[in-house]
Parts: C-alpha cells; sequence; structure tokens
C-alpha cells in the first residue's frame, strides 16, 4: 500500500472498482528482502481514503465473503468503492466457514472460539497474520493461569471504526 499510496488515491479519484491484493502480510519468504515484507501499517493508511473497503482477513472463508461482497457491491450495485485486501503466504490448515458470520466478517468482527463460562475471563482480538497468535494465547492463558478466553477475528478494524464513527 506504501508504494502506491498516489495510484490509490487517484483511483479514489475516479471511482474506480476492484481489488488490490497486498501479498506482504506475515512471514513471507521474501524476508531477506527487507522490512516492506513485513507491512503492518498499509491497513492504517487505507483508513484515509474514504472509497477503500480494507480487510486482512486470516482464512481463506474471510477472503471468499468479502470478495464475494465487493464484487456484489461493486458491479452488481455500481457502487464506487474498491477493496484492499491483504494476503500472505503461510501454510496453516484452514477451518470451514461457520455459517451465519457472513454478515459479522463484512462489518469487521465476529466470534471464532469461546471460552469457558468462568471468570476471569479475557477477549483476545486479532487479523490477519496475528490471529493464529490470538488462538494460541487462548490455549495458554487457559491451560497456564486458568484464565477463559474468546478469541474474536477481526477482519476489518477500519470498518469497525467507521461503523463506531457513524
Amino acid at each position: 500500500f506504501q508504494r502506491v499510496g498516489d495510484l490509490i488515491w487517484q483511483a479514489a479519484d475516479i471511482r474506480a472498482r476492484g481489488f488490490l491484493l497486498g501479498a506482504t502480510a506475515g512471514r513471507t519468504t521474501l524476508m531477506g528482502e527487507g522490512l516492506q515484507h513485513q507491512d503492518g501499517h498499509s491497513l492504517v493508511m487505507a483508513s484515509a481514503v474514504p472509497p477503500c473497503q480494507a480487510y486482512d482477513p486470516a482464512f481463506s472463508y474471510e477472503l471468499a465473503v468479502i470478495i464475494r461482497e465487493g464484487i456484489r457491491r461493486m458491479y452488481e450495485q455500481q457502487e464506487s468503492v474498491f477493496y484492499y485486501i491483504t494476503i500472505h503466504n503461510e501454510n496453516y490448515a484452514m477451518p470451514g466457514l461457520k455459517a451465519g458470520t457472513e454478515e459479522q466478517i463484512l462489518k469487521g468482527m465476529y466470534l471464532l472460539l469461546e471460552g469457558a463460562k468462568k471468570t476471569p475471563r479475557v477477549n483476545l482480538l486479532g487479523s490477519g497474520t496475528i490471529l493464529r497468535e490470538s488462538m494460541a494465547a487462548k490455549e495458554l492463558l487457559e491451560k497456564d493461569w486458568g484464565v477463559a478466553a474468546n478469541v474474536w477475528s477481526c477482519p476489518s478494524f477500519n470498518e469497525l471504526t467507521r461503523d463506531g464513527q457513524d
């Protein structure tokens, strides 16, 4: 995102539609090429571009839901928006879509894993590549400290922010 910022603003100005896939999230195979492949600020920059719908999915089903909605909005509804989506190349098992979570994914947040009904209890939020660390933290908290934890996947903190501002 940081390398194509002027083009992104131009896309916003001309009301372009489409998907910009930023394949620089997580532990990529390009670590030796510098920090540009450890992008952690593109989604913050995307929040300043009103027609840019920015998402940081962790699982393939989240990506599928987002792309399906993008096609619907841009091409069926003829909305002047475009999508910036971070993707990564880490290998890990992909769970299936939980029925009924599609709308929550698009709004930016849904309950991925529910902790035990006890106290103390915390909520862990994560998106993209860091979500799996939130899942691991849930296990550590419950096993080593007796703390129950819910894990929330947040594919779009930007959409949550926009909703809160509205």
